[in-house]
Formats: structure tokens, C-alpha cells, sequence
């Protein structure tokens, strides 16, 4: 087919915003990057001054994560300090820096002593953290450049020993060809999507990239549903990402019930409940339990909704040792099974009857 003069221009107006685009992303995830590398520095920096007192570390981290968490958002735990302080130790300061090597922007304040590179995400430096032998991190991190790994392809090849099967094996193309089998490449895209970039410029995640139309919908009814039963439920979020290493969770709905004083977790499935469903909603009460819930606060709860062929499976899930919460005092406050079968089949119906009517 002949392209016309206007569908020319189009064509190349189209590649100038995709590539602006590219930029674009890759350029705020590498401010993010080298944020996350100079904070890691300044908390090792920091720690050395006060190495000689007792617990001055871990004092330093929490009192950290509590204020930044107050000032920037999320993003800001603990765990994730720790990860920045382990990611400036591993890539140490460098002689010169990335990309800023030209002799004309020598004395630019721009100029850095990291060597990171920004054609990888914060993904990809959490998971070449987790590589212990230096020169199996450097490979990794190369390959991944040249190769444009996704995340996914990365943590593929680590967890295959590739850089041990390479250097251990005399002919080396077949190691390298089915490395090069399946493998995800990195979009642009994959930038913006990721939950990490979001949470650093303090952006709500968009749902539109997590869930499909139906479930999105089915998923605010419900939470209208709760909300109107008038038994303690107060909303916290929708879609709440839970990060387990470099995998994220999303629940669909978080309440606090201030009569039970307990987070209730609400997952729906549009299917058949699976073993896979009942492990990744203990995973979500876990990780409240964990790094949510306060003190005075009792067991989280969990509800797994399921549907197939009209059929409501409807699953409380509670901490096995925790005595604090006792059924006849949840049940009470609690939406029964019947309620929120009846409501999941009858949001159902009305999807069904509204698309044949369509």
C-alpha cells in the first residue's frame, strides 16, 4: 500500500513522540537510580561516623524511613534503605561517570562518581544486588545492556547459572543460543509501568495496567457494598501494591474495620478458587501483619472472592496462632457468605444483561 504524503508525516511525527517518549522514561527512571545510589552513600557515610555506637544504624534507618515516609510518600521502608546502602556498596564510587565522560562537561555539577547506567531500571539493580561474585554482577549487568533484558529475562538467566554455565563450558555458543531462547526484551514502556518510578514521583499506580474493565467494575460495586453495610468498614485503597522482592502483589481492596480494629483484605477471582489464590492471600495478610498492622491492632483478615457458573466461593483467612479475634465476635461485623455471594452474582447478572443488551 502507497503511502500518502499526510500518512508520511504522520508516520514521522509518530516516531519523534515514541522516541521523545523513550527518553523520557529512561531518563526519569536514571534520576531515580542515581537517587537511590546517593542516598545509599550518604548513609554509609553517615554510619561510619557513628560506628561506635551501639545500634546507631539501625536507629539511623528507622528515624529515616519514618520522616521520609512523612515528607515523599512510599518507597521509604526499612528494607528499601537497606537495599540503598547495599546498592552503593556494590557499585562503588568510580574515577569517572557514566555517560558524563566528555572532556566539555568536566566541570558540569552534573558530573558523578557512580558508573551506573541508565539503560537498567531499579529492577534490575535489586535483583544484580542479590549476586554475590562481582564479576558474575558485572557480566549480568553487560549482558542485560546488550542484550536489553527485561527484569524478568534477568532474574531468568541468574536463576539458570548462565554466567557459571558460560565460563565453565569449552564450546559456548549452545549456552549462549538457548539463553537467547524466550527471553523478554525491555520496552520503553516498561519503564513508566514500573511500580518503583511511580511510587518515586509519588504517582498513583494506574489500574487500567493491572486489572481487565469487568473486574475493575465488579471490584468498586463491592466496595460501595461494604461500605453501605454500616458494620465498621472504612476504606483504605484499591489496588494496594505489596512488594515480595522483585514480584508485586495487588490487592484489590483494603478496609479497616474500627469495630474489630483489623485491616480486612478483599481479592476477587474471576473463577475457579485455586491453591495459588489461598497462598497469595496469605502472602497479603502476612505482609500487613508485618509491615501495616500496629500493635494495638488485631490479626488482619483476608476474604478471597471467586466465580465460575454462578458459583460463590467465599474464604476468611486469619493468622493460624493469632487468639485475638474469635468468630462469633467477626462473624458479627463481617459481611456473611450469602451477602457477598449475593452481590457478586447479582453485579454479575447485571454485567451479563448489560453486554447482551449492548
Amino acid at each position: 500500500m502507497k503511502t500518502t504524503g499526510n500518512e508520511a508525516v504522520y508516520l514521522q511525527i509518530k516516531s519523534i513522540l515514541q522516541e521523545a517518549r523513550s527518553t523520557a522514561y529512561r531518563a526519569v527512571n536514571f534520576t531515580m537510580v542515581v537517587a537511590y545510589w546517593e542516598i545509599g552513600k550518604r548513609i554509609v557515610e553517615e554510619e561510619q561516623l557513628g560506628a561506635k555506637r551501639a545500634g546507631y544504624g539501625t536507629a539511623l534507618l528507622k528515624e529515616l524511613s519514618k520522616k521520609l515516609t512523612r515528607d515523599f510518600g512510599k518507597g521509604f521502608t526499612e528494607t528499601n534503605l537497606k537495599y540503598f546502602r547495599q546498592f552503593y556498596i556494590c557499585f562503588p564510587p568510580k574515577a569517572t561517570g557514566h555517560a558524563l565522560r566528555d572532556e566539555s562537561r568536566k566541570n558540569s555539577n552534573l558530573q558523578k562518581s557512580h558508573a551506573l547506567r541508565g539503560e537498567l531500571s531499579w529492577t534490575h539493580y535489586r535483583l544484580l544486588l542479590k549476586v554475590e561474585d562481582n564479576a558474575a554482577r558485572e557480566f549480568y549487568l553487560l549482558e542485560s545492556i546488550q542484550q536489553n533484558w527485561s527484569t524478568r529475562a534477568l532474574e531468568r538467566q541468574v536463576n539458570s547459572l548462565y554466567y557459571e554455565r558460560i565460563i565453565s563450558s569449552k564450546n559456548k555458543q549452545p549456552v549462549k543460543a538457548e539463553a537467547k531462547t524466550a527471553v523478554e526484551k525491555l520496552s520503553p514502556e516498561d519503564f513508566i509501568k514500573d511500580p518503583y518510578v511511580l511510587e518515586f514521583l509519588n504517582l498513583p499506580s494506574n489500574s487500567g495496567f493491572l486489572e481487565k474493565d469487568i473486574e475493575n467494575g465488579l471490584i468498586e460495586k463491592l466496595q460501595q457494598f461494604l461500605l453501605e453495610l454500616g458494620k465498621g468498614f472504612s476504606f483504605v485503597a484499591q489496588q494496594k501494591r505489596i512488594s515480595a522482592e522483585e514480584e508485586h502483589f495487588y490487592v484489590d481492596l483494603v478496609f479497616y474495620n474500627y469495630i474489630l480494629k483489623c485491616f480486612v483484605l478483599i481479592d476477587l477471582k474471576l473463577g475457579k478458587l485455586t491453591h495459588q489464590d489461598i497462598g497469595q492471600m496469605d502472602l497479603y495478610v502476612r505482609w500487613f501483619e508485618e509491615n501495616v498492622k500496629d500493635k494495638t491492632d488485631n490479626a488482619t483478615i483476608g476474604i478471597i472472592l471467586c466465580s465460575e457458573k454462578n458459583e460463590t466461593v467465599v474464604k476468611y483467612s486469619v493468622l493460624k496462632n493469632s487468639k485475638q479475634l474469635f468468630a462469633s465476635k467477626y462473624k458479627l461485623y463481617l459481611p456473611t457468605e450469602k451477602e457477598l455471594k449475593d452481590e457478586l452474582e447479582r453485579e454479575l447478572l447485571q454485567y451479563n444483561l448489560g453486554k447482551e443488551n449492548g
